[in-house]
């Protein structure tokens, strides 16, 4: 109801916006999709200079939000599964956030760095994005890029083993609602306003709510309520945006157990302001100041009032009430030294923190200022303790600083080679130098040829530096993990198809884990513990089949065995028709049989998840030129299946089962 009462402030301030609207060319066609549309899609995120799919020096995946939109899915991070290397999945950690599996790596910790139009979610409590920000609505977004393989060398710590970089809509007038089986319901607002020649303002709005699907016969559900705000705008040279997000997921999982108690609560505010001058026709540079607030309160279910013996008091429920900062200043240049040479540079200065550590608990003793677990020490429910001493370390600054340079050399027409460095230091912890280098051969009109080179790190967290709970104790020897990459792609592209194949090798140095420790207090500690190789193959496909008919598919496969029970084998396939004002595009995902042989002397059975395919896809009627009606569906035959999840005693984490959905959209415009 907070979620919905936010929703119907913030409609009336946006009204006179949508008003005076004007309509106009959106940056991609809401009601046309088109197959030249998935070829020449032009990206920045792996060069920061605008390269085709054929000259950037890395293996990327581009999503239109037409082809977004075809998909079916709801939340972002479920494009991963269409996206060769990457998986998403529901998995345990201070809530049932999703969790990413990145060529074959499948930890807690932060692997992939997250942006919304440039600006990083990953921040310094817990490293990973979903945590702060486990829904992202497709509704707000025109376009997401992925990096697959490293990105430290521009973008710096959590660029380890991808990057996943949001844009959202800034020039769309459309207005969509939707409902759905287990309560679902969805309304989307995106406006966008052309105020004289030199101002532009956007925003977009949308909403979700999930009553949620019964698991373990009827104990828990997983309900979903999000509402996410951006505005922004530009005016010359300066642009600017505000966002905030605020996500609840409660019940189902949390801290390794369900329970209808557990609660999961986060909200985001963040601002960015960006003035980009061209200072001669050679040289052009861009100031960026952003920040970033990240809050959570949250609870998961560790012992119940009866399996300690407790008579007055209920169930023993704890999490983080967290909250961490980020202010950034980020100068980008570009020199066009000649017509063979290009630079690329910039500077980073960030001043990041966790502000606050306190605890949600329902048993604290005051007079102790601890949790202890009494009759007495009940606190009648889940409350937060903002002063909680044994949190203290958490505390901690992570300010730090970082160079790069780049450079993008012509040797003919044929041949281009990119090669750059970053260097990064987070103050009192460590400090790492990325380099890059990249050789782009185009053999022909249709075939190029690449050899890519880098590494990447990932700096721990406060969590694993300082950590003192029920679950984890932290360890503040850690050093960063890194990881070295060596890629062969060969890359093909002509009217009718186009596909990348890709060969990867990847080296995992001082890779940090949870370990088991025998503690009365936690169960785990963090450590470099591991190092390990994974080398794979990667196939992208998008194929013509007629004016009206296309094929996209994504194929992975490992050559060694995947960590922590993530999917050796996997696949996904989209198919598209269109007749008319009607489009069909039905999707498979496929993975293969995970198997986990159970630790020596457990008392809890080998995990076994048998291959599997999950069917999805939408159908869209067009009403006419400005309105259209989809029916769009996930898991449509209700597959029941669980992910392995090292957290949990058995491994075994019940997946998201059918999710259909009927959606009317309107676009519009006023003058």
């Amino acid at each position: 109801m907070k979620n919905l009462s936010a929703l119907i402030k913030v409609t009336p301030l946006l009204i006179p916006f949508a008003v005076v609207a004007e309509p106009e060319a959106t940056d991609s066609d809401l009601y046309q999709l088109s197959f030249e549309e998935l070829l020449n899609v032009n990206v920045s995120i792996a060069t920061k200079t605008d390269e085709t799919r054929a000259s950037v020096p890395s293996s990327i995946t581009v999503f239109n939000s037409e082809q977004i939109n075809s998909l079916g899915v709801d939340n972002v991070y479920d494009l991963m599964n269409f996206v060769p290397g990457f998986q998403s999945t529901r998995g345990d950690w201070v809530g049932a956030v999703p969790k990413e599996h990145t060529r074959g790596v499948y930890l807690d910790t932060g692997h992939v760095l997250v942006m919304i139009d440039g600006q990083r979610l990953n921040e310094s409590s817990f490293g990973k994005a979903s945590v702060y920000t486990p829904h992202i609505p497709i509704e707000i977004i025109n376009k997401v890029e992925f990096i697959r393989g490293p990105g430290s060398a521009l973008y710096g710590s959590n660029a380890f083993l991808g990057v996943m970089n949001i844009i959202t809509k800034k020039r769309n007038n459309q207005l969509s609602v939707g409902y759905g089986e287990h309560g679902s319901a969805q309304a989307a607002l995106n406006l966008s306003r052309q105020v004289s020649d030199e101002t532009r303002l956007y925003a977009n709005l949308a909403f979700n709510k999930r009553s949620g699907d019964s698991y373990f016969g009827g104990i828990v559900k997983d309900p979903l309520e999000s509402l996410f705000v951006v505005f922004g705008g530009s005016h010359q040279a300066l642009t600017w945006q505000v966002r905030f997000n605020r996500t609840q997921l409660d019940e189902f999982l949390n801290l390794s157990r369900y329970s209808p108690e557990n609660e999961h609560k986060s909200e985001n505010y963040a601002t960015t302001f960006e003035y980009h001058w061209q200072a001669t026709e050679q040289l052009e540079l861009t100031h960026k100041l952003s920040f970033i607030e990240h809050n959570i309160e949250s609870a998961g279910l560790i012992v119940t009032a009866e399996e300690i013996g407790i008579t007055q008091g209920g169930d023993f429920l704890v999490g983080p009430a967290w909250q961490s900062r980020d202010l950034t200043y980020n100068l980008d240049g570009g020199y066009k030294q000649n017509d063979l040479l290009q630079w690329n540079f910039g500077v980073e200065l960030s001043k990041e923190e966790q502000s606050k550590a306190g605890v949600r608990t329902s048993y604290y003793d005051q007079s102790a200022g601890d949790i202890i677990i009494y009759n007495h020490t009940y606190l009648g429910g889940i409350q937060t303790i903002s002063d909680y001493a044994p949190f203290y370390p958490l505390r901690q600054d992570f300010d730090s600083y970082a160079g790069y340079v780049q450079a993008k050399y012509r040797f003919s027409e044929q041949l281009s080679m990119f090669a750059g460095a970053r260097y990064d230091e987070v103050k009192d912890i460590d400090d790492k130098l990325s380099p890059r280098l990249a050789f782009v051969y185009g053999y022909d009109e249709a075939n190029t040829f690449k050899l890519q080179y880098g590494e990447s790190f990932r700096t721990p967290v406060s969590n694993e530096l300082n950590s003192n709970d029920d679950v984890t104790s932290g360890n503040s020897e850690l050093t960063s993990e890194y990881v070295k990459t060596t890629e062969l792609v060969w890359h093909y592209q002509d009217e009718s198809k186009q596909f990348d194949v890709v060969l990867f090798d990847n080296e995992l140095e001082d890779f940090i884990n949870l370990v088991p420790i025998d503690d009365e207090q936690a169960e785990f500690t963090f450590d470099n513990v591991f190092e390990t190789s994974m080398q794979g193959i990667e196939v992208n496909a998008n194929f013509n089949l007629s004016g009206t008919t296309w094929i996209q598919g994504a194929y992975t496969q490992l050559f060694d065995e995947p960590l922590n029970g993530s999917f050796k084998k996997f696949a996904a396939l989209a198919f598209t028709h269109k007749r008319e004002a009607v489009e069909v595009t039905l999707n498979a995902i496929w993975r293969d049989t995970t198997f986990i042989p159970a630790p020596p002397e457990s008392i809890v059975d080998d995990f076994e998840q048998s291959s599997y395919y999950l069917i999805g896809g939408t159908v869209s009627f067009n009403l006419d030129n400005n309105a259209k009606i989809q029916l769009k569906a996930e898991n449509l035959f209700d597959k029941k299946y669980t992910v392995f999840d090292p957290r949990l005693i058995d491994g075994h984490v019940p997946q998201q089962g059918r999710n259909v959905m009927i959606l009317f959209e309107y676009r519009f415009g006023f003058k």
